[in-house]
């Protein structure tokens, strides 16, 4: 069981489990393009060097996953063993990030055929191209944590419990929660339009700073979210990272979500002359 090379290319915004704490849900492609998940990933419990950003690759050992029958689920075997080996840039328009998400990948544009291998259990991750976007909303969400589950947990860690290894035993911090629902209206290669809300961690953070920004007013913060999601992402070739749920994957009418996005600069076509 060696370690493996993993090109991190999706992190949603926390979420807060009983049993693991803080979650962050994580996926990233081999060398070769195939699809790997990590999960459950304490990621503000990690030592500070090993917080991965988007697009490095890092190093670790992986197990496949005995609690989630999903085909790129996986489990890292020590959550503090994770090298950060390099980062891919975006030099030459994005040339070393193109070659392997949009040349090793397979880039689905039909919903139906996303919807109909999800419920067979052969995907669960995958990069959409959408053929039109439309819009980019938000609705109101829950404006804080379950009470319970956060005294729970804090409990949890104030007696070590959430990790063994004496190195976990620190307070328990919990994020802010997004009190907005963030989604992408969509048209697939079909014409068929789809709303699917959009869990990347970035859009989370981009609230947040956009909230400081704007001295705490919130619509101001949400419309430079979408400024940035609609008005500058949809002039790029813009494409899904698209993940289901454990819970949802075999029966939900459509159980993909937005993990990520990845809005490549178009390539410019060279002339020959």
């Amino acid at each position: 069981m060696g370690k493996e090379r993993i090109l991190i290319t999706v992190k949603t915004y926390p979420t807060l489990s009983r049993k693991y704490g803080e979650l962050v849900c994580t996926a990233g492609l081999r060398e070769d393009g195939s699809w790997v998940r990590l999960y459950p990933v304490p990621f503000r419990l990690l030592d500070y060097p090993n917080r991965y950003q988007k697009f490095d690759w890092i190093e670790t050992t992986l197990v496949r996953s005995t609690q989630d029958p999903r085909p790129e689920s996986f489990r890292l075997v020590d959550p503090a063993d994770i090298t950060i080996a390099d980062n891919l840039g975006t030099e030459d328009g994005w040339r070393e990030r193109r070659k392997l998400v949009l040349g090793k990948t397979h880039i689905y544009t039909y919903l139906d055929e996303l919807i109909d291998a999800a419920h067979k259990n052969l995907i669960s991750l995958a990069v959409f191209k959408p053929s039109l976007i439309s819009d980019f909303i938000w609705e109101d969400a829950e404006r804080g944590w379950d009470a319970t589950k956060i005294e729970e947990l804090r409990g949890k860690s104030n007696q070590g419990e959430l990790f063994a290894d004496e190195n976990w035993r620190r307070a328990f911090q919990v994020i802010q929660k997004v009190p907005y629902k963030f989604s992408y209206c969509f048209t697939d290669a079909s014409g068929r339009k789809s709303e699917l809300q959009v869990l990347d961690w970035e859009a989370g953070q981009l609230y947040w700073n956009c909230l400081k920004n704007s001295e705490g007013d919130e619509q101001t913060a949400l419309q430079k979210v979408r400024q940035k999601y609609l008005d500058e992402f949809t002039k790029t070739n813009l494409h899904f990272f698209m993940g289901t749920t454990q819970q949802f994957q075999r029966w939900a009418q459509n159980p993909w979500m937005i993990v990520g996005v990845f809005p490549i600069p178009h390539e410019v076509q060279k002339s020959l002359f």
